[in-house]
């Protein structure tokens, strides 16, 4: 979580017709993402994508969670912007599944924005920022619940620290069918790096992450949804597809690597959540 970041940073230095496990379905998510100009030519730097058609595309809703604990009086009002009382987290999970949303991941994503591939028609996504010990021990049990899966968001700097994921956690939700992608080393932002720092936060913690779950990783969320068109031709350097922002306006040349998401606020309840990400997407 964001506050939380700063604090540790000194000192760390498809379902029936589209079922989402249908062989035929990820075959065809498989062939698009293949078959995909920016997947083949990410590490040559080139992006020949039709944007405009990226751009035409329905937008999926995607959540964006924090930390998913009880407040503490000592959690200000901005604090828990980023914090999602346990109970609320379980009645949003159970207030989706009720109204008919089918959990994608972002294969799914990437071949219905670059190929039109078909997705459930009530479609979401689930991603969850900074590594939490809670995402495992709390979201993902939540999820399971409903057949829901999510996208986890690693920080690497916090691998095995108290409070944070472990690497068997890590193993063991990318097992399940969760996808672990990146958040950088650090959290630090990328509109500030420089040199090395791409190796650092991106190239390093990439490797770190594969040499875990045993899957390359594809995707990447900007550390407090903040991005510039000069970060993106670095990300395709590595291999990245697609990346993911907050709810800033998507680029125009670019928009596979600024999808957006909606942070979810500890202060609304699952009907304020469900309203909110209809009118934000």
């Amino acid at each position: 979580m964001k506050y939380r970041i700063h604090l540790l940073l000194p000192v760390l230095g498809m379902l029936n017709a589209c079922n989402i496990n249908s062989p035929a379905l990820n075959d065809n998510v498989t062939a698009a993402i293949s078959e995909s100009p920016v997947a083949s030519t990410a590490s040559a730097g080139n992006h020949p994508l039709n944007a405009h058609k990226i751009l035409a595309q329905k937008q999926v809703p995607i959540l964006c969670y924090h930390r998913i604990r009880s407040w503490k009086t000592t959690d200000t009002k901005s604090m828990k912007d980023y914090i999602v009382p346990v109970e609320t987290f379980k009645e949003e999970m159970k207030m989706l599944a009720d109204s008919g949303y089918k959990t994608i991941l972002p294969d799914q994503l990437f071949a219905y924005l670059t190929a039109g591939a078909p997705i459930p028609p009530k479609s979401i996504m689930l991603t969850f920022d900074d590594s939490e010990e809670e995402h495992f021990t709390i979201a993902a049990a939540e999820m399971k619940k409903y057949g829901f899966k999510g996208v986890f968001f690693l920080m690497t700097v916090t691998m095995d620290r108290p409070g944070y994921m472990t690497k068997e956690q890590v193993k063991a939700l990318s097992d399940e069918g969760h996808v672990i992608a990146s958040h950088t080393w650090d959290h630090h932002n990328v509109k500030k790096y420089e040199g090395k720092d791409w190796e650092t936060q991106v190239e390093k913690p990439m490797k770190q992450i594969q040499s875990i779950t045993g899957k390359p990783v594809k995707y990447f969320a900007y550390p407090f949804g903040l991005w510039n068109e000069a970060a993106i031709p670095e990300l395709k350097k590595y291999g990245l597809i697609a990346a993911f922002q907050l709810v800033d306006k998507r680029s125009q040349q670019e928009p596979i690597y600024t999808i957006r998401r909606m942070i979810v606020p500890g202060e609304w309840n699952a009907s304020q959540m469900i309203k909110r990400m209809k009118t934000t997407f």
